[in-house]
């Protein structure tokens, strides 16, 4: 599991990015929930995921209405499969409108830009 934390900060709402491999939805879920097990995760406004396998394209928005469309037509164009991607964000008070969509791009390239690092 990657956790890159604190990677994006706008009006008070805070951003993270995760991920790993992953071959299913329930991988995806169980995933999601050893994220949650640190606290401060646990206490997210939104944990927004998808992933790409060569069965289905699974995404969620967690709240966050349209974030898992964005997560999963990055990892579409990327083909990037059976790897789980999560946009973390903790709403500072002030909504983003559009830049909020921004956000969860800019975070899964961060994340592919270190996948590819690596």
């Amino acid at each position: 599991m990657l956790v890159l934390e604190n990677i994006i900060s706008d009006r008070g709402s805070k951003y993270a990015v995760s991920g790993g491999p992953c071959g299913s939805e329930e991988e995806a879920k169980s995933f999601i929930k050893e994220l949650c097990r640190k606290k401060k995760f646990a206490k997210a406004t939104h944990n927004s995921w998808a992933l790409l396998t060569a069965e289905a394209s699974i995404k969620s928005d967690d709240g966050e209405a349209g974030a898992g469309m964005v997560i999963l037509r990055m990892l579409e164009r990327e083909e990037l499969r059976d790897h789980v991607v999560v946009v973390t964000r903790w709403f500072g008070g002030k909504h983003l409108g559009g830049d909020r969509f921004r956000h969860v791009q800019d975070a899964v390239r961060i994340f592919l830009d270190h996948l590819r690092e690596s």
